[in-house]
Order: C-alpha cells, then sequence, then structure tokens
C-alpha cells in the first residue's frame, strides 16, 4: 500500500491538535485551563521534559507532553518515508513527491517547536503548529479534493474546538475560515474531477451543508467558551474584590490595634491618676491627723496627754502604714507575712485609731468576746482590712450614726466571724454586685481609689475565708468576715 498526498495532511492534522493542547491564550477575556492542566506528582516532574524556561504555569505543565508530540511528528514520519523509499517494493506513485515534500517539511517544523519550548517559546510553539495546520488541510483539500478527506473531517472539529479553547475567539474563527476554504478549495476540484454525480450544483450544496454544519459547532464552542470565560473573569474579579477588602480590613485592623493600644494607655493614666487622687486623700487626712496630734503634745504639760497625743500620732502612723501595705500589696510588691495571733487583741489595739477614724457624731460600739479568736492571718492585713471598712462607712454616715463592731467564734470553734455594721444610706443591688471591683468608688473623685474593698475581699480570699455583704438602700451595710481558726500547733 503506497503513500499518498494525504499522508503529508493527516501528519500536519495530528501536529496541530497537538500543537493546540497548550495553556489558553485570551483575545478579549480570561484564560480557560486545558484539560491536560492538572496537578503532576513531584516524582513525575524530574527530567528532561519537566525543565524547559517556561515562565506561564500552565503552559509548563502542558510543554512535555507537546514535546514528546512534537518528537514523534518529527521523527515517525521521516522513517516511515525512509522505509517507502528504501525497503518497499511498491512502484512510485504519482503525487507520492508532493507527499513527502509536505510531510518531511511538517517534520522539520515539529522539530523546530521543540527547539522554541526548549527556549521557553511555548507559545510560539503551538501557534506554528496550528498554522501548519491550516496550510497542510487546504493544500490536501485543494489537490485531492472532498472526498479523499472525508474520513479526516472529524478531526477539524477538534481543531476548530481546540483553537477556541487554547487561544481563544479569533484563532477560532480563523480555523472555522481556514475550514470552509477548504471545503470550497475541495469543491472545486470534485467539480472538475468528470464524475457524474458531483455537479456543480451537488458539490456546492454539500459544501454550504458542511460549512453551516461547522459554523453550528463554532457557534457552540463560541457561546461556551465565552461563558466560561466570563464565568472565570467574574471569579477573577471577586477574588479581586475580596483581595482588596482583605487589605482594607488588615488596614482596619492595625489602626483599630493603634487606637487601642493608645486606649489602653490612656486608661492607665486615668487609672495612675485616680489611685494617686486617692492616696492623696487618704494621705492629707492623716497627715492632718499627725499634726493636729503633734500640735497638742507641744501645748500640754500633763504626761498623760501627751501619752495620748503620741498614741493618736502612732495611730494615724499606723493607718497611714496600712494605705501603704494596700498599694504594696495591689501592685503585689510586697509579700504577706502570716502570723498566729488573737483577733480580739488585735482589734481592742485598733479602737484608739477606730474611734480618731471616725466623725464625732458616729456613736462607736464594739462588742468582742473574751475567748481566745486565734487566726492565721497578716495582722497589719487584718488593721487594713476592718481600716477599710470602716472608712467607707464613716462616708456613709455624713449625718452621723452608728457603728458596730463585734468578734464571734463558732461553736465548734473552727471559725472567727468579724462583724462589722453601720448604720448609713446602704447600697442598691448594682453596687453591692460591684463592690469588690478594683477601682470601683462611689466617691467623688479625688476621695477614693477605689482599691480598698477589692484588696480586703482578695487577702480574706487568699487566706480560706469569706466575706459576706447585706446591705439596702436606706437601712445601712453589714460585713461579715469570716477566717478559720487558728490551731494551737499553728505557726507563728
Amino acid at each position: 500500500m503506497g503513500f499518498s498526498q494525504d499522508t503529508g495532511a493527516r501528519a500536519a492534522k495530528v501536529e496541530g491538535s497537538a500543537g493546540s493542547l497548550s495553556k489558553p491564550e485570551m483575545d478579549a477575556g480570561s484564560a480557560i485551563a486545558p484539560a491536560c492542566d492538572v496537578e503532576i506528582p513531584r516524582a513525575a516532574r524530574v527530567g528532561w521534559l519537566w525543565r524547559s524556561p517556561i515562565a506561564d504555569t500552565v503552559d509548563r505543565r502542558n510543554a512535555p507532553m507537546l514535546q514528546v508530540v512534537l518528537l514523534l511528528l518529527g521523527i515517525v514520519p521521516p522513517l516511515m518515508w525512509a522505509y517507502r523509499v528504501l525497503g518497499s517494493q511498491i512502484p512510485w506513485r504519482a503525487g507520492e513527491t508532493a507527499s513527502l515534500a509536505m510531510s518531511l517539511s511538517v517534520s522539520a517544523i515539529a522539530l523546530f517547536g521543540v527547539v522554541l519550548i526548549r527556549r521557553g517559546r511555548f507559545q510560539w510553539a503551538v501557534r506554528q503548529m496550528l498554522v501548519v495546520v491550516a496550510v497542510t488541510m487546504i493544500l490536501g483539500y485543494a489537490t485531492d479534493g472532498t472526498q479523499r478527506q472525508g474520513f479526516e473531517q472529524p478531526l477539524q472539529i477538534v481543531w476548530i474546538v481546540l483553537a477556541g479553547l487554547m487561544i481563544g475567539r479569533r484563532a477560532l474563527w480563523l480555523m472555522y475560515a481556514c475550514v470552509v476554504a477548504a471545503f470550497v478549495a475541495g469543491g472545486f476540484v470534485d467539480a472538475r474531477s468528470g464524475n457524474p454525480v458531483d455537479t456543480g450544483m451537488n458539490v456546492a450544496v454539500g459544501t454550504l451543508i458542511s460549512a453551516v454544519m461547522y459554523l453550528l459547532i463554532a457557534v457552540v464552542v463560541d457561546r461556551s467558551v465565552r461563558a466560561l470565560r466570563e464565568t472565570l473573569a467574574d471569579a477573577n474579579r471577586r477574588g479581586d474584590e475580596l483581595a482588596q477588602a482583605n487589605r482594607r480590613l488588615e488596614i482596619e485592623m492595625a489602626e483599630r490595634e493603634k487606637i487601642q493600644a493608645q486606649l489602653v494607655h490612656a486608661q492607665k493614666v486615668e487609672v495612675v491618676g485616680r489611685l494617686a487622687s486617692g492616696v492623696a486623700h487618704d494621705f492629707n487626712h492623716l497627715l492632718g491627723l499627725i499634726l493636729g496630734y503633734a500640735a497638742k503634745g507641744r501645748h500640754v504639760d500633763d504626761s498623760a496627754e501627751l501619752k495620748n497625743a503620741l498614741a493618736g500620732v502612732e495611730a494615724a502612723g499606723r493607718r497611714a502604714t496600712a494605705v501603704t501595705h494596700k498599694l504594696l500589696n495591689f501592685s503585689r510588691h510586697e509579700m504577706t507575712h502570716i502570723e498566729r495571733f488573737d483577733a480580739g487583741d488585735a482589734l481592742r489595739d485598733l479602737q484608739p485609731m477606730l474611734r480618731q477614724l471616725f466623725d464625732p457624731r458616729v456613736r462607736l460600739v464594739c462588742e468582742l468576746t473574751e475567748k481566745p479568736a486565734p487566726v492565721a492571718f497578716d495582722r497589719a492585713q487584718l488593721d487594713l482590712v476592718v481600716l477599710n471598712i470602716a472608712a467607707n462607712a464613716n462616708h456613709a454616715m455624713p449625718e452621723g450614726g452608728r457603728f458596730e463592731l463585734a468578734l464571734r467564734t463558732s461553736d465548734a470553734g473552727s471559725q472567727v466571724e468579724i462583724e462589722l455594721r453601720d448604720s448609713g444610706h446602704g447600697m442598691d443591688d448594682e453596687v453591692r454586685n460591684r463592690l469588690f471591683e478594683p477601682f470601683f468608688t462611689t466617691k467623688p473623685s479625688g476621695q477614693g481609689s477605689g482599691l480598698g474593698l477589692s484588696v480586703a475581699h482578695n487577702l480574706i480570699a487568699s487566706a480560706g475565708g469569706s466575706v459576706a455583704v447585706e446591705s439596702a438602700v436606706g437601712k445601712g451595710s453589714t460585713f461579715r468576715i469570716r477566717l478559720p481558726a487558728a490551731r494551737e500547733t499553728a505557726d507563728a
């Protein structure tokens, strides 16, 4: 069986089909990824075919496959023609010389396409193959007519589809125009063949029908590809919008973090200011007491009165020490010193300071049990707790009133209870629920730090005790402090 001019055309068509399998290039829209654009295992990417210097990711993935096809088209046809010329006993036929020249030209162009790919010119290789497909198709029809090309017409549909998918709309319609031109050229050859069936009218009608059928295919491919491009363009646009929104969000978050940092700094400054204002108020009051006692002691000659004045100075000094302890404990710069002592003795020693603390119109009533009430606690901190509650009670009774201090022990002797009751204006539920929050205070600015009750609550809780509060508006407040009783063997 001899070769004909169809051989070169078929080789070029196969080569054109392979050349279409590349990354799509957009003429007026977004690209459509080819079917071969799949993730390749890393192990399969090691080799000569994968080392082409192609920048585009999709082109680089399609390059190995296209190189294989081009190498086959560049090597196999010359070997087949060599066998035809040197090894076949079939006589040389008319027209085979033209087929030989066309086939070898296609092989040469295929090998040149491999060189282009190896130099990173993937798109050039694809486009030249499509040109070769179109030229060889038209030459084949113009030489042999339509009848001898009938079996290859399904491949022409593939070329149209691949041209639209791999390159764009312009390539699709150019390929369609080449197909129609090939049909017209083949129709002229058929009309001149002398075949009674191939009359001018029959050939024209057949060519028109084929052109219309391929037009329908081209329109469907064009509309489908356009829809895919528009969908991809919308997706890309939405992706860009999301990226821009994400960048705006990052900028807003950074700005918000900056503003939040400034707000935290401002709050810190405010807290320091409030704390300093409250401490200054307490120390001014204590300094006034100390100066008053000192002046009184300077003008008395009686040793007993001098002793009382010094006791007042000492009480005010202890109050100042308690304020200092409060600050140090709140900032955790000073460790507590747990010791075993009698709570009754501590409260008795605290009575002169309490009398000095309260307004003269406030009546102080102390009910202290004579039974031992040993506790394991920091004595200075116990003074701090009682003094803070007493100071708040004094502020709650601006018109005077009654303050009761009571000490009790449980029947089993396992618990010591200190009750502090005042007849002040009391608290509503909202104030009572926030009573132990740091820096919460109902006093005017500069008259309290809001730390006293918070520190007192933390001290008692850390010692295993509890603080219960009962209060109502207009009915005063009652604080019950419960501490675990110390055993006889407790460490001092």
